[in-house]
């Protein structure tokens, strides 16, 4: 049977039910975003007046957040003096909620990451720094994480059908908890690993470490991995799990630079001092060199060579492989220039 028609005056009631909700849901959503624009008003004003930079930084992660947020519960108060409003929020409302509230706890979660990462950029201690930083990053990331799986969780909870699956699984709570491990056992090992990076640094942030041959920068770390770049600027991606499963080499571990060396072999028989003090004055010469180690050492004599160990220091590796490179060249020249014949040509 055809489903009835319905009548003009049906139709009447239907149009002037979805005009008052307009109306009235047009009014909310601006008397809303008025609220919202005179409450950043007085924020920014107070910001400007503040001598620090932490204020805009906070709210300007938190001005989307709270704007959507607010047009939210203008809408929420429309819905108690509309029906019809009352009927699609009540819908909307399992999903727009927890994703408000979770957009709302990254943003800031990360607007005070960033405002302790300024704040780490003003010291002085440079190893502190690279401590405070790497702790930030992974423990910002963890957080963002955590909020990000706890809103979705919330959102899908709004559907009855998964509410209904997981309330039979919290029924059978011992099978559910040993899937679930079974399942995440590689990320909650990334994660467990993280954060155990970020409190006992084997690695931290600029760190320069050298992993199954390969060596460079640490650039990003990440729950999951961790991000080195090289010399010749590749990015290697290691997991993170594998800095504290398996013996790494972290030159910058503890400040006060690192030291050296270069071989350089000659014919026995000319006199080392000449040599010495040549070194000396190259070294004096190159920015690289901090002043801490610089000597020329016999380490090696045999039958038709001589070994001159070249020791050097420098405040990074970046720095100590220039300065390693320059003194071979430099001390090559000299050699060439003053006493070619002491040049070995085999060793």
């Amino acid at each position: 049977m055809a489903a009835a028609m319905p009548t003009l005056g049906q139709l009447a009631g239907w149009s002037e039910a979805l005009t008052r909700a307009g109306i009235h849901g047009g009014i909310a959503v601006g008397a809303a975003l008025a609220v919202h624009l005179g409450l950043f008003m007085l924020l920014g004003r107070a910001a400007r007046l503040s001598t620090s930079t932490s204020d805009e930084l906070v709210f300007g992660r938190l001005r989307q957040p709270l704007r959507w947020g607010m047009v939210a519960v203008g809408i929420s108060l429309a819905a108690e003096a509309d029906p019809l409003i009352a009927r699609g929020w009540d819908v909307a409302a399992r999903f727009v909620q927890p994703a408000l509230m979770g957009w709302a706890a990254f943003a800031l979660v990360k607007a005070f990451a960033e405002v302790l990462d300024s704040h780490v950029d003003k010291s002085e201690d440079v190893m502190a720094a690279r401590s405070r930083r790497t702790r930030v990053a992974i423990f910002s990331r963890t957080l963002g994480f955590g909020i990000v799986f706890i809103t979705v969780a919330l959102m899908l909870f709004g559907i009855p059908g998964v509410r209904n699956v997981g309330v039979t699984l919290m029924a059978s709570a011992g099978f559910a908890t040993l899937a679930v491990g079974a399942a995440a056992q590689p990320a909650l090992k990334s994660l467990i690993a993280g954060i155990q990076i970020a409190l006992t640094e084997p690695i931290r942030l600029g760190d320069f470490v050298v992993i199954d041959g390969e060596s460079g920068r640490v650039e990003d770390i990440r729950l999951s991995y961790v991000v080195i770049r090289t010399n010749d600027e590749r990015r290697i991606i290691v997991p993170t799990a594998k800095f504290l499963d398996a013996s790494f080499q972290n030159w910058t571990r503890v400040g006060g630079g690192i030291t050296g060396s270069v071989v350089l072999p000659v014919r026995p028989g000319h006199a080392i001092q000449p040599i010495r003090e040549a070194y000396a004055a190259a070294l004096r010469a190159h920015p690289d060199w901090d002043q801490r180690t610089g000597q020329l050492q016999v380490s090696e004599a045999r039958v038709g060579s001589v070994e001159l160990k070249l020791v050097m220091s420098a405040e990074g590796p970046t720095e100590l492989a220039r300065l390693r490179f320059a003194m071979r060249e430099a001390m090559l020249d000299w050699l060439r220039e003053h006493c070619p014949e002491a040049l070995c040509t085999e060793v």
